[in-house]
Protein backbone atom coordinates (compact mmCIF):
# COMPACT_ATOMS: atom_id res chain seq x y z
CA UNK A 1 0.00 0.00 0.00
CA UNK A 2 0.94 3.67 -0.81
CA UNK A 3 2.62 5.81 2.43
CA UNK A 4 0.11 8.66 0.75
CA UNK A 5 -2.01 9.21 -2.16
CA UNK A 6 -2.16 12.35 -3.76
CA UNK A 7 -4.53 14.35 -6.15
CA UNK A 8 -3.79 16.72 -9.16
CA UNK A 9 -4.86 17.90 -12.20
CA UNK A 10 -1.80 16.77 -14.23
CA UNK A 11 1.09 15.44 -13.57
CA UNK A 12 4.55 15.51 -15.53
CA UNK A 13 6.96 13.09 -15.31
CA UNK A 14 10.22 13.99 -15.30
CA UNK A 15 12.36 17.53 -14.63
CA UNK A 16 14.01 18.79 -17.83
CA UNK A 17 13.34 21.30 -20.01
CA UNK A 18 9.98 20.46 -21.33
CA UNK A 19 8.77 18.90 -18.41
CA UNK A 20 10.11 22.29 -16.40
CA UNK A 21 8.85 24.96 -19.06
CA UNK A 22 5.20 22.82 -19.29
CA UNK A 23 5.14 22.98 -15.59
CA UNK A 24 5.49 26.38 -15.71
CA UNK A 25 3.23 27.23 -18.21
CA UNK A 26 0.32 25.38 -16.81
CA UNK A 27 0.57 26.90 -12.95
CA UNK A 28 0.81 30.05 -15.07
CA UNK A 29 -2.79 29.34 -16.55
CA UNK A 30 -3.98 28.51 -12.81
CA UNK A 31 -4.01 24.50 -14.01
CA UNK A 32 -2.95 22.24 -10.58
CA UNK A 33 0.07 20.61 -11.53
CA UNK A 34 3.17 18.39 -10.10
CA UNK A 35 5.93 17.53 -11.65
CA UNK A 36 8.28 14.45 -10.76
CA UNK A 37 12.07 14.82 -11.23
CA UNK A 38 13.54 11.81 -10.13
CA UNK A 39 16.83 13.11 -8.87
CA UNK A 40 18.12 15.35 -6.37
CA UNK A 41 18.98 18.22 -7.84
CA UNK A 42 19.18 19.50 -11.59
CA UNK A 43 23.48 19.52 -11.22
CA UNK A 44 23.73 16.35 -13.81
CA UNK A 45 26.54 17.44 -16.70
CA UNK A 46 26.83 16.20 -20.11
CA UNK A 47 23.29 17.33 -21.39
CA UNK A 48 22.71 19.87 -24.01
CA UNK A 49 23.59 23.55 -23.34
CA UNK A 50 21.99 25.14 -25.80
CA UNK A 51 19.66 27.95 -25.75
CA UNK A 52 18.36 28.67 -29.10
CA UNK A 53 16.65 31.56 -30.78
CA UNK A 54 13.26 30.41 -30.70
CA UNK A 55 13.76 29.42 -27.31
CA UNK A 56 14.73 32.83 -26.12
CA UNK A 57 11.76 33.95 -28.12
CA UNK A 58 9.23 32.67 -25.37
CA UNK A 59 11.38 33.88 -23.14
CA UNK A 60 10.76 37.33 -23.91
CA UNK A 61 7.41 37.07 -24.84
CA UNK A 62 6.44 35.84 -20.96
CA UNK A 63 8.45 38.90 -19.90
CA UNK A 64 11.59 36.79 -18.42
CA UNK A 65 13.99 37.64 -20.81
CA UNK A 66 15.88 40.32 -19.08
CA UNK A 67 16.26 38.82 -15.94
CA UNK A 68 17.01 35.32 -17.52
CA UNK A 69 20.01 36.77 -19.11
CA UNK A 70 21.43 37.76 -15.97
CA UNK A 71 22.46 34.13 -15.65
CA UNK A 72 26.43 33.59 -16.66
CA UNK A 73 26.22 32.66 -20.63
CA UNK A 74 27.87 32.77 -23.81
CA UNK A 75 26.42 34.32 -26.46
CA UNK A 76 26.89 32.88 -29.98
CA UNK A 77 26.02 34.92 -32.87
CA UNK A 78 27.32 32.90 -35.72
CA UNK A 79 28.58 29.09 -35.63
CA UNK A 80 31.39 27.85 -37.70
CA UNK A 81 34.33 25.00 -37.29
CA UNK A 82 37.27 23.94 -38.99
CA UNK A 83 37.75 21.18 -42.44
CA UNK A 84 40.79 20.06 -41.98
CA UNK A 85 43.19 24.05 -42.51
CA UNK A 86 39.77 25.87 -43.86
CA UNK A 87 37.95 27.67 -41.21
CA UNK A 88 34.18 28.03 -42.47
CA UNK A 89 31.42 29.62 -40.78
CA UNK A 90 27.66 27.50 -41.14
CA UNK A 91 25.09 29.56 -39.54
CA UNK A 92 25.11 33.35 -39.03
CA UNK A 93 21.84 34.19 -36.41
CA UNK A 94 22.07 38.02 -36.84
CA UNK A 95 19.35 37.78 -39.28
CA UNK A 96 16.74 35.90 -37.92
CA UNK A 97 13.35 37.06 -37.25
CA UNK A 98 13.29 36.51 -33.28
CA UNK A 99 14.12 39.25 -30.48
CA UNK A 100 17.70 37.87 -29.99
CA UNK A 101 19.21 36.90 -32.67
CA UNK A 102 22.06 34.71 -30.59
CA UNK A 103 22.46 31.37 -29.13
CA UNK A 104 22.83 31.54 -25.02
CA UNK A 105 25.24 28.78 -23.90
CA UNK A 106 24.30 27.72 -20.42
CA UNK A 107 24.61 24.89 -18.56
CA UNK A 108 21.20 23.14 -18.75
CA UNK A 109 20.65 23.25 -14.42
CA UNK A 110 20.71 26.78 -14.84
CA UNK A 111 17.89 26.97 -17.41
CA UNK A 112 15.45 24.35 -15.14
CA UNK A 113 16.40 25.93 -11.74
CA UNK A 114 15.12 29.24 -13.28
CA UNK A 115 11.99 28.11 -14.62
CA UNK A 116 11.73 25.94 -11.08
CA UNK A 117 12.03 28.88 -9.19
CA UNK A 118 9.60 30.94 -11.73
CA UNK A 119 6.92 27.91 -10.99
CA UNK A 120 7.20 27.69 -7.61
CA UNK A 121 5.81 31.35 -7.51
CA UNK A 122 2.22 30.36 -8.06
CA UNK A 123 0.23 28.24 -6.05
CA UNK A 124 -1.01 25.69 -8.44
CA UNK A 125 2.78 24.24 -8.71
CA UNK A 126 4.30 21.65 -7.19
CA UNK A 127 7.79 19.89 -7.74
CA UNK A 128 8.93 16.85 -6.18
CA UNK A 129 12.37 15.82 -6.06
CA UNK A 130 13.57 12.45 -5.56
CA UNK A 131 10.27 11.54 -7.00
CA UNK A 132 10.66 8.28 -9.43
CA UNK A 133 7.80 7.19 -11.77
CA UNK A 134 7.75 3.60 -11.90
CA UNK A 135 4.39 2.44 -12.99
CA UNK A 136 1.26 4.05 -14.32
CA UNK A 137 -2.41 4.09 -12.28
CA UNK A 138 -5.66 3.06 -14.13
CA UNK A 139 -5.99 0.62 -16.76
CA UNK A 140 -5.93 -0.61 -20.55
CA UNK A 141 -9.15 2.45 -20.68
CA UNK A 142 -7.68 4.65 -19.13
CA UNK A 143 -4.73 6.22 -17.02
CA UNK A 144 -5.63 7.92 -13.73
CA UNK A 145 -2.20 8.46 -11.99
CA UNK A 146 1.57 7.78 -11.58
CA UNK A 147 2.98 5.54 -9.07
CA UNK A 148 6.19 6.97 -7.38
CA UNK A 149 8.94 6.12 -5.47
CA UNK A 150 10.05 8.24 -3.16
CA UNK A 151 12.72 8.30 -0.11
CA UNK A 152 9.85 8.09 1.98
CA UNK A 153 8.23 5.02 -0.08
CA UNK A 154 5.68 4.52 -2.26
CA UNK A 155 3.72 7.21 -2.98
CA UNK A 156 0.51 7.51 -5.53
CA UNK A 157 -0.41 10.87 -7.27
CA UNK A 158 -4.07 10.66 -8.97
CA UNK A 159 -4.24 13.16 -11.72
CA UNK A 160 -6.64 14.12 -14.68
CA UNK A 161 -3.65 13.56 -17.50
CA UNK A 162 0.21 12.46 -16.86
CA UNK A 163 2.89 13.94 -19.47
CA UNK A 164 5.25 11.79 -20.04
CA UNK A 165 8.49 14.50 -20.46
CA UNK A 166 10.96 11.79 -19.03
CA UNK A 167 13.55 11.30 -22.23
CA UNK A 168 15.21 9.38 -24.34
CA UNK A 169 14.77 6.03 -21.79
CA UNK A 170 10.96 7.38 -20.71
CA UNK A 171 9.49 4.59 -18.02
CA UNK A 172 6.03 6.30 -19.26
CA UNK A 173 6.09 5.33 -22.83
CA UNK A 174 7.79 1.86 -21.88
CA UNK A 175 5.30 1.12 -19.21
CA UNK A 176 2.59 2.17 -21.74
CA UNK A 177 3.76 0.06 -24.13
CA UNK A 178 3.75 2.72 -26.95
CA UNK A 179 5.14 1.50 -29.93
CA UNK A 180 9.15 2.79 -30.82
CA UNK A 181 9.86 3.41 -34.51
CA UNK A 182 13.90 3.42 -34.25
CA UNK A 183 16.33 4.79 -36.97
CA UNK A 184 19.80 3.64 -37.25
CA UNK A 185 22.60 6.14 -36.09
CA UNK A 186 26.20 5.68 -37.33
CA UNK A 187 27.83 7.79 -34.58
CA UNK A 188 28.07 8.17 -30.90
CA UNK A 189 29.91 10.86 -28.74
CA UNK A 190 32.55 10.51 -26.07
CA UNK A 191 31.67 13.81 -23.63
CA UNK A 192 34.75 15.62 -21.52
CA UNK A 193 35.97 18.30 -20.39
CA UNK A 194 39.12 20.43 -21.55
CA UNK A 195 40.58 23.77 -20.24
CA UNK A 196 39.75 26.77 -21.96
CA UNK A 197 42.09 29.72 -22.90
CA UNK A 198 40.79 33.22 -23.41
CA UNK A 199 42.14 33.55 -26.40
CA UNK A 200 40.34 30.28 -28.19
CA UNK A 201 38.29 31.10 -31.40
CA UNK A 202 34.93 29.56 -30.56
CA UNK A 203 33.77 26.86 -33.27
CA UNK A 204 30.35 25.18 -31.51
CA UNK A 205 30.42 23.17 -34.72
CA UNK A 206 33.84 21.29 -34.19
CA UNK A 207 36.55 20.44 -35.95
CA UNK A 208 36.87 17.84 -38.98
CA UNK A 209 40.39 16.19 -39.45
CA UNK A 210 41.86 12.82 -39.47
CA UNK A 211 38.50 10.74 -39.57
CA UNK A 212 36.84 12.11 -36.64
CA UNK A 213 35.24 15.47 -35.40
CA UNK A 214 35.84 17.42 -32.44
CA UNK A 215 32.60 19.70 -30.61
CA UNK A 216 33.97 22.24 -28.63
CA UNK A 217 31.31 24.09 -26.39
CA UNK A 218 32.47 26.87 -24.10
CA UNK A 219 31.79 27.08 -20.14
CA UNK A 220 33.40 29.81 -18.86
CA UNK A 221 37.10 28.38 -18.37
CA UNK A 222 36.77 25.28 -19.65
CA UNK A 223 34.60 23.50 -22.74
CA UNK A 224 32.26 20.79 -22.89
CA UNK A 225 34.17 18.61 -25.74
CA UNK A 226 32.81 16.19 -28.04
CA UNK A 227 34.34 13.52 -29.98
CA UNK A 228 32.44 11.84 -32.61
CA UNK A 229 33.03 8.06 -33.17
CA UNK A 230 31.48 5.04 -35.19
CA UNK A 231 29.16 3.39 -33.27
CA UNK A 232 29.83 0.83 -31.23
CA UNK A 233 33.66 1.76 -31.03
CA UNK A 234 34.73 2.90 -27.51
CA UNK A 235 36.05 -0.31 -26.67
CA UNK A 236 38.04 -0.43 -29.51
CA UNK A 237 39.73 3.42 -28.26
CA UNK A 238 40.03 1.80 -24.74
CA UNK A 239 41.98 -0.95 -25.89
CA UNK A 240 44.30 1.51 -27.82
CA UNK A 241 45.06 3.20 -24.60
CA UNK A 242 44.25 6.76 -22.99
CA UNK A 243 47.70 8.10 -24.25
CA UNK A 244 46.66 7.15 -27.72
CA UNK A 245 42.86 9.15 -27.24
CA UNK A 246 44.43 11.75 -26.23
CA UNK A 247 46.95 12.53 -29.13
CA UNK A 248 43.53 11.65 -31.26
CA UNK A 249 42.26 14.60 -29.86
CA UNK A 250 45.40 16.80 -30.08
CA UNK A 251 45.57 15.79 -33.62
CA UNK A 252 42.34 17.04 -34.63
CA UNK A 253 42.24 20.25 -32.93
CA UNK A 254 46.52 20.72 -32.21
CA UNK A 255 45.88 24.52 -30.60
CA UNK A 256 44.65 21.99 -27.74
CA UNK A 257 48.15 21.17 -26.82
CA UNK A 258 49.13 19.74 -23.67
CA UNK A 259 45.48 20.59 -22.32
CA UNK A 260 44.36 17.11 -23.48
CA UNK A 261 46.58 15.96 -20.55
CA UNK A 262 43.77 16.74 -18.19
CA UNK A 263 41.99 13.14 -19.25
CA UNK A 264 43.64 11.34 -16.72
CA UNK A 265 40.99 8.16 -16.27
CA UNK A 266 38.63 7.08 -18.77
CA UNK A 267 36.00 7.66 -15.96
CA UNK A 268 36.58 11.33 -17.60
CA UNK A 269 34.66 10.53 -20.63
CA UNK A 270 31.18 9.89 -20.59
CA UNK A 271 29.55 7.84 -24.13
CA UNK A 272 26.77 8.89 -24.89
CA UNK A 273 24.55 6.18 -27.32
CA UNK A 274 22.95 8.56 -30.02
CA UNK A 275 19.65 7.24 -30.87
CA UNK A 276 17.17 8.66 -33.49
CA UNK A 277 13.49 7.09 -32.94
CA UNK A 278 9.63 7.99 -32.20
CA UNK A 279 6.44 6.74 -31.04
CA UNK A 280 3.95 5.91 -34.18
CA UNK A 281 1.11 7.25 -31.62
CA UNK A 282 2.24 9.48 -28.88
CA UNK A 283 -1.13 9.27 -26.35
CA UNK A 284 -3.90 7.55 -25.11
CA UNK A 285 -6.66 8.11 -22.64
CA UNK A 286 -5.05 10.11 -19.54
CA UNK A 287 -1.51 9.83 -21.07
CA UNK A 288 0.62 11.88 -23.52
CA UNK A 289 4.47 11.49 -24.33
CA UNK A 290 6.57 15.23 -25.70
CA UNK A 291 9.69 15.78 -26.16
CA UNK A 292 12.55 13.00 -26.48
CA UNK A 293 10.01 10.48 -24.70
CA UNK A 294 8.07 10.56 -28.28
CA UNK A 295 10.46 11.63 -30.39
CA UNK A 296 14.48 11.18 -29.73
CA UNK A 297 16.77 13.00 -31.56
CA UNK A 298 20.62 13.08 -31.75
CA UNK A 299 22.90 15.80 -30.13
CA UNK A 300 23.58 17.35 -33.33
CA UNK A 301 22.84 21.33 -33.47
CA UNK A 302 21.17 20.53 -29.85
CA UNK A 303 18.17 21.22 -31.36
CA UNK A 304 16.33 18.25 -29.39
CA UNK A 305 16.24 20.60 -26.74
CA UNK A 306 14.54 23.04 -28.57
CA UNK A 307 11.76 20.60 -29.73
CA UNK A 308 11.03 19.56 -26.53
CA UNK A 309 10.63 22.94 -25.31
CA UNK A 310 8.10 23.87 -28.23
CA UNK A 311 6.35 20.59 -27.45
CA UNK A 312 5.78 21.80 -23.86
CA UNK A 313 4.34 25.46 -25.54
CA UNK A 314 2.26 23.59 -28.01
CA UNK A 315 1.13 21.39 -25.29
CA UNK A 316 0.22 24.22 -22.79
CA UNK A 317 -1.70 26.47 -25.61
CA UNK A 318 -3.96 22.91 -26.64
CA UNK A 319 -4.25 21.29 -23.12
CA UNK A 320 -5.13 24.55 -20.76
CA UNK A 321 -8.44 25.21 -21.31
CA UNK A 322 -9.99 21.39 -21.08
CA UNK A 323 -8.05 21.14 -18.16
CA UNK A 324 -8.99 23.53 -16.26
CA UNK A 325 -12.27 22.79 -17.11
CA UNK A 326 -11.48 19.10 -16.29
CA UNK A 327 -13.10 18.55 -19.81
CA UNK A 328 -9.98 16.70 -21.41
CA UNK A 329 -10.82 13.89 -24.41
CA UNK A 330 -8.07 11.86 -26.09
CA UNK A 331 -9.17 14.03 -28.92
CA UNK A 332 -7.48 16.70 -27.24
CA UNK A 333 -4.12 14.89 -26.91
CA UNK A 334 -3.88 14.22 -30.35
CA UNK A 335 -4.08 18.01 -31.72
CA UNK A 336 -0.56 17.99 -29.47
CA UNK A 337 0.81 15.17 -31.59
CA UNK A 338 -0.94 16.69 -34.68
CA UNK A 339 0.88 20.29 -34.28
CA UNK A 340 4.44 18.62 -33.35
CA UNK A 341 4.74 15.55 -35.37
CA UNK A 342 5.88 17.09 -38.53
CA UNK A 343 8.37 19.17 -37.09
CA UNK A 344 9.52 16.55 -35.17
CA UNK A 345 9.57 14.40 -38.07
CA UNK A 346 11.46 16.80 -40.58
CA UNK A 347 14.52 17.84 -37.76
CA UNK A 348 15.05 13.87 -37.85
CA UNK A 349 14.74 13.45 -41.25
CA UNK A 350 17.57 16.17 -41.49
CA UNK A 351 19.64 14.88 -38.41
CA UNK A 352 19.54 11.49 -40.37
CA UNK A 353 21.23 12.64 -43.49
CA UNK A 354 23.67 14.41 -41.29
CA UNK A 355 24.57 11.75 -39.49
CA UNK A 356 25.23 9.81 -43.00
CA UNK A 357 27.67 12.16 -44.66
CA UNK A 358 29.37 12.81 -40.87
CA UNK A 359 29.81 8.75 -41.43
CA UNK A 360 32.11 9.45 -44.09
CA UNK A 361 34.80 11.30 -42.29
CA UNK A 362 35.25 8.24 -40.84
CA UNK A 363 36.44 6.41 -44.42
CA UNK A 364 39.51 9.02 -44.59
CA UNK A 365 41.90 8.60 -41.11
CA UNK A 366 44.26 11.14 -43.00
CA UNK A 367 44.51 14.83 -42.71
CA UNK A 368 41.45 16.18 -44.21
CA UNK A 369 41.53 19.10 -47.31
CA UNK A 370 37.92 21.13 -47.49
CA UNK A 371 37.09 20.47 -51.58
CA UNK A 372 36.49 23.73 -53.14
CA UNK A 373 33.45 23.40 -53.20
CA UNK A 374 32.72 23.65 -49.20
CA UNK A 375 34.91 26.83 -49.62
CA UNK A 376 32.21 27.80 -51.90
CA UNK A 377 29.09 27.16 -50.33
CA UNK A 378 29.80 28.67 -47.08
CA UNK A 379 30.89 31.56 -48.42
CA UNK A 380 27.30 32.84 -49.73
CA UNK A 381 25.57 34.42 -47.24
CA UNK A 382 22.40 32.93 -48.05
CA UNK A 383 23.19 29.31 -47.11
CA UNK A 384 24.29 30.61 -43.65
CA UNK A 385 20.93 32.77 -43.45
CA UNK A 386 18.95 29.33 -44.03
CA UNK A 387 21.19 26.93 -42.30
CA UNK A 388 20.69 29.82 -39.16
CA UNK A 389 16.95 29.78 -39.44
CA UNK A 390 17.25 25.53 -39.37
CA UNK A 391 19.62 25.69 -36.62
CA UNK A 392 17.94 28.86 -34.23
CA UNK A 393 14.25 28.59 -35.13
CA UNK A 394 13.52 25.63 -36.93
CA UNK A 395 9.89 24.31 -38.25
CA UNK A 396 7.14 25.70 -37.26
CA UNK A 397 8.00 27.73 -34.43
CA UNK A 398 5.44 27.76 -31.35
CA UNK A 399 4.39 31.33 -29.17
CA UNK A 400 2.66 30.81 -26.06
CA UNK A 401 -0.90 31.89 -26.34
CA UNK A 402 -1.76 35.25 -24.73
CA UNK A 403 1.61 36.57 -24.83
CA UNK A 404 3.56 39.76 -26.87
CA UNK A 405 4.94 38.49 -30.13
CA UNK A 406 7.28 39.26 -32.51
CA UNK A 407 5.50 39.20 -36.21
CA UNK A 408 4.68 35.14 -37.22
CA UNK A 409 5.05 34.03 -40.52
CA UNK A 410 2.14 32.84 -42.58
CA UNK A 411 1.57 29.35 -43.52
CA UNK A 412 3.37 29.91 -46.72
CA UNK A 413 6.25 31.12 -45.67
CA UNK A 414 6.97 28.87 -43.58
CA UNK A 415 6.91 25.95 -46.22
CA UNK A 416 8.42 28.33 -48.32
CA UNK A 417 11.31 28.27 -46.08
CA UNK A 418 10.96 24.91 -44.98
CA UNK A 419 11.32 23.81 -48.59
CA UNK A 420 14.62 25.87 -49.18
CA UNK A 421 15.87 25.29 -45.63
CA UNK A 422 15.97 21.23 -46.96
CA UNK A 423 17.11 22.26 -50.37
CA UNK A 424 19.95 24.19 -49.08
CA UNK A 425 20.88 21.82 -46.20
CA UNK A 426 21.28 18.63 -48.78
CA UNK A 427 23.57 20.57 -50.99
CA UNK A 428 25.92 21.71 -48.00
CA UNK A 429 25.98 18.33 -46.58
CA UNK A 430 26.53 16.31 -49.96
CA UNK A 431 29.65 18.30 -50.13
CA UNK A 432 31.32 16.55 -46.88
CA UNK A 433 30.49 13.53 -49.01
CA UNK A 434 33.69 11.03 -49.79
CA UNK A 435 33.13 11.15 -53.63
CA UNK A 436 33.37 15.21 -53.47
CA UNK A 437 36.34 15.32 -51.40
CA UNK A 438 38.12 12.77 -53.26
CA UNK A 439 37.47 14.67 -56.58
CA UNK A 440 38.97 17.91 -54.75
CA UNK A 441 42.33 16.11 -53.35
Amino acid sequence: MPNEVLDTTCCIVGGGPAGMMLGYLLARSGVPVTVLEKHKDFNRDFRGDTVHPSTLQVIYELGLLNEFLQIPHQQLTQVGGVFGDFPFRVANFRHLPTHCKFVALMPQWDLLNFFAEKARQFSTFTLRMENQAVGLLGDNDRVTGVRVRTPEGATEIRSDLVIGCDGRHSTTRAVAHFEVIETGVPIDVLWFHLPRSGNDPENLLGNFNYGSALVLIPRGDYYQAGLLIRKGSFDELKRQGLPAFREKIRRISPSLGDRVNQLQDWDDIKLLTVQINRLRRWHRPGLLCIGDAAHAMSPAGGIGINLAIQDAIAAANILTRPLLQRDLRESDLARVQKRREFPARATQAAQVFAHKQLAKVFENPGPAKAPWQLQVAFSLPGVQRLLARGVGVGVLPEHVAGTRRETSPSLKQVAVGVGLLAAGTVLALRLFSRRRLASAL
